[in-house]
C-alpha cells in the first residue's frame, strides 16, 4: 500500500493507494476523553477491533486527553478540587496504551510468522481539549517548557499528529475535529450544514451525538456530512440525565473513493459485547 501526503498550513491531504486494487478502509475513532477516575476499558476493545477490521488508516479525531485541570468552564468550583496535569497527561496515555496494546500484539504476531505486517496509517487531530495546553501556555508564559504537547505518548507510537482545526484530507473524506462556521469560528451546527458549508464528505467529532447528513456533486457523485458521536463510557457532570445520553461507538467507512463511502456506526455497545474481557 502506498501512502502519499501533501501539506500546507491549512490542510494535509493524504492519498492511499493500493496495488491489490483491493477497497480503501477508513476508521474513525471519535473523542475519547480520558481522564483520572473513569472507565478506560473500551480503549481495549476499541484495540482488539481495529485488528479484526485491519483498516488501511485509522483516524483520531481529537480530544482524547480531556485535560480537566485546564478547565476553564468550572474553576473554583468544588468539583475542580484535585485535579491535576500530571493525572490527566497519564490518563490519556494510558488510554492510548490499552488502544495500541492489540495492535502492536498483532504486528509482532505477522513478524514472528514471518507474513505480511499490516501497518495502518494513523493520523491524530488535535481537539479543543488537548488545545487547552496552548492555551495555558498563552495565558500564562511561565508554563512554557512545563507542558507541551510532547506530554503526550502519540509519537512513539507512530500517530502523525495535525494541530487542532487543521483539515486533514484522506482520499476525499476531510476530517478535523470540528469544522467552522461564520467569522467568530464556532463548530457547525449539524450535518446537513457541514454539507452546505463545505461541499465535500466531512468527518468530525466534538459534539455529544452523531448526526449525518447525505448529498451529491454536480456530477452525481455522494457526499457525506458525519458527526461522528463520542467513544467513551462515563458520563459528563456538566450535561444532565437528558442530555447524557449521547450515542457512543465508532465508525468504519468501508469502500472509500473520491470522498464517497458506506458508513458503519460500531457502538461501545457492540464492542463490549465482542471484545470486553
Amino acid at each position: 500500500m502506498k501512502k502519499t501526503k501533501q501539506a500546507n498550513k491549512y490542510t494535509a491531504q493524504y492519498t492511499t493507494v493500493k496495488k491489490d486494487g483491493t477497497p480503501i478502509r477508513h476508521l474513525v475513532i471519535p473523542d475519547t476523553q480520558c481522564k483520572p477516575d473513569v472507565f478506560l476499558d473500551h480503549m481495549t476493545w476499541v484495540g482488539n477491533y481495529i485488528v479484526d477490521q485491519k483498516p488501511d488508516v485509522i483516524i483520531h479525531i481529537g480530544d482524547h486527553w480531556d485535560m480537566p485541570s485546564l478547565s476553564s468552564y468550572d474553576t473554583g468550583t468544588l468539583g475542580f478540587e484535585g485535579r491535576r496535569y500530571k493525572k490527566d497527561i497519564e490518563a490519556g496515555n494510558k488510554g492510548m496504551d490499552m488502544l495500541m496494546a492489540p495492535i502492536l500484539a498483532e504486528q509482532a504476531r505477522q513478524k514472528r510468522n514471518k507474513e505480511k505486517v499490516w501497518r495502518p496509517r494513523m493520523i491524530f487531530t488535535l481537539g479543543n481539549h488537548e488545545n487547552r495546553i496552548t492555551r495555558a501556555v498563552n495565558d500564562d508564559p511561565k508554563l512554557e517548557g512545563l507542558m507541551s504537547y510532547a506530554d503526550f505518548n502519540l509519537e512513539q507510537y507512530g500517530w502523525e499528529v495535525l494541530p487542532f482545526l487543521q483539515v486533514a484530507t484522506i482520499d476525499g473524506i476531510c476530517y478535523a475535529h470540528y469544522f467552522t462556521s461564520g467569522v467568530m469560528g464556532r463548530p457547525v451546527s449539524s450535518a446537513r450544514a457541514l454539507l452546505t458549508k463545505k461541499h465535500q464528505s466531512c468527518v468530525m467529532g466534538h459534539v455529544q451525538d452523531r448526526d449525518i447528513a447525505f448529498d451529491k456533486r454536480g456530477d452525481g457523485s455522494r457526499i457525506t456530512g458525519l458527526f461522528a458521536g463520542i467513544c467513551y463510557q462515563h458520563d459528563e457532570e456538566y450535561l444532565t440525565l437528558q442530555t447524557n445520553g449521547s450515542w457512543r461507538g465508532l465508525w468504519v467507512l468501508n469502500d472509500v473513493q473520491d470522498g464517497a463511502f458506506d458508513e458503519l456506526p460500531v457502538s461501545l455497545t457492540y464492542l463490549e459485547r465482542e471484545h470486553g474481557m
